[in-house]
């Protein structure tokens, strides 16, 4: 294993010693904005793996394809000119696609979400909230 001993010494270690032992672990600096209690529960997880031989074979798989690059989902070309419409709680919101971004109730946007959110009062994604993404789409 490494020098340091047991889990349980991690819980008087400050952030410098966590930060070394990081090092040692990993082989590589600890991402610099990580609290001490993340550092901990991290370095925690990784000497008990080793303990135990490691990760299983299925989950070393498992996060072999999920760090694959995933291409982003396509929404339909938005041109400028095109309109968008939405009813929400009985009222029927029209949305313009301009060049610089969207107009609603005579006031630009240069994103869907921040409609969205001015309509509902909640966070939305924009394109989901006007039906271009999701189950629906197509």
């Amino acid at each position: 294993m490494t020098k340091t001993g047991d889990v349980a010494d991690l819980a008087a270690m400050g952030r410098s010693d966590l930060v070394t032992l990081w090092q040692q672990l990993f082989d590589q600096p600890a991402p610099a904005m990580l609290s001490q209690p993340f550092l901990r529960r991290f370095i925690a997880f990784e000497m008990q793996s080793r303990c135990r031989g490691g990760l299983p074979r299925q989950v070393k798989v498992t996060l072999e394809k999920g760090s694959e690059k995933k291409p982003r989902p396509k929404w339909p070309a938005l041109k400028p000119g095109g309109r968008l419409l939405r009813e929400w709680n009985g009222v029927t919101h029209v949305v313009d696609v301009t060049d610089d971004g969207f107009v609603w109730n005579r006031r630009s946007y240069r994103s869907l979400s921040a409609i969205a959110r001015e309509i509902t009062g909640a966070h939305w994604s924009g394109p989901r909230f006007f039906g271009l993404s999701g189950k629906g789409a197509k």
